[in-house]
């Protein structure tokens, strides 16, 4: 690239000084200025891959690219000079690295070793000196995963289920899959820290299914085969220790509420019997005396009325004996 000649070169910066200034006035702010930025890439291991360099300045006369997050003798790649149109690699350069004009650096088949940090820096004929850095990321393939769980029928209400994602690869995300749809946490169910680890405690009907678990990195995604889980109905369902408290105190209430009604009702029954007794005991008429009768006569005793304990008292009321009352009084015994 030829640089113009001295004259036009300065004739070319005071027009442009000039739309600047003129630029300032009009709108009273800075024009924004685009600064150098490296594209960070991730890149599957074994393939080319190149890193572009943006917004390079204006009137370059070397650009270099370094490994790492800062300029470093020591781990310098390569530097292109533009003004002998000459390229030095450095010692960080390992044969599968390429310079371009356009300041973009090509790695031919990346290794995993290849992953991290990149620095570009670029300077200017005014000695104005530009430095960005970028990221690159190799990664592998994932591999197929696999699901490790204790059984495959349980039981609703009672058992634990615990499945594991078994996997070799590193530096990769986990998510589990059932009936094909993303899985829904619920309050019973629980992840490890990794989420390699699924707990479902207790399950219940509405487990039962198919389950996957899915392994991925930036540049791959693979899947499991499908882990069926059976959930059998339990015959008993068990009560928590909080519901079987409850039904003890509620039992408690009971027998002492049906203890108390029994025990009024029994002292009611026993209070209104011992009244009845006194109200006979008030109204029954007095005995006559044995051999006398109103009017001085000898009257040999005939037989009592026989007493019936065994019968209630109230058949007494109902039914009262006269052969007292004829065996007492001669009108009566005329009268009959």
């Amino acid at each position: 690239m030829e640089a113009p000649s001295a004259p036009a070169h300065r004739g070319f910066v005071l027009w442009k000084e000039f739309l600047l200034a003129v630029s300032l006035l009009t709108f009273w702010s800075l024009p924004t200025t685009a600064r150098l930025t490296i594209e960070s890439t991730n890149a599957t291991e074994g393939e080319d891959v190149l890193l572009l360099a943006h917004s390079l300045p204006e009137n370059l006369i070397s650009y270099s690219w370094y490994k790492g997050e800062r300029v470093d003798s020591n781990h310098q790649i390569a530097t292109y000079i533009i003004t002998l149109a000459r390229i030095l690699t450095g010692p960080a350069h390992s044969g599968r690295e390429t310079i371009y004009t356009n300041g973009s650096l090509l790695f031919q088949k990346v290794t995993l070793n290849d992953t991290g940090h990149y620095t570009v820096q670029a300077i200017t004929k005014d000695t104005q000196t530009e430095v960005a850095s970028g990221q690159l990321c190799v990664y592998t393939p994932v591999g197929k995963p696999s699901i490790r769980a204790r059984n495959t029928t349980v039981t609703e209400h009672k058992d634990t289920m615990v499945m594991t994602c078994l996997t070799n690869d590193t530096g990769i995300s986990i998510h589990w899959f059932f009936r094909d749809q993303r899985l829904l946490l619920t309050n019973r169910m629980n992840l490890s820290q990794d989420n390699s680890t699924l707990i479902i405690e207790p399950v219940r009907r509405e487990d039962a299914g198919g389950y996957q678990c899915e392994v991925s990195n930036p540049i791959s995604t693979s899947k499991s085969d499908p882990h069926r889980l059976d959930v059998q109905k339990n015959d008993y369902t068990g009560y928590s220790a909080r519901t079987i408290t409850s039904i003890v105190i509620g039992g408690i209430l009971v027998v002492v509420a049906l203890g108390t009604s029994l025990g009024c009702f029994l002292y009611c029954r026993r209070t209104r019997r011992a009244r009845d007794k006194r109200g006979l005991t008030k109204h029954r008429p007095p005995a006559p005396t044995p051999g006398q009768g109103p009017s001085g006569t000898s009257i040999s005793p005939g037989p009592l009325p026989g007493t019936r304990t065994s019968g209630p008292i109230y058949e007494d009321l109902l039914h009262p004996s006269t052969d007292v009352y004829c065996r007492i009084s001669p009108r009566a015994d005329g009268a009959s």
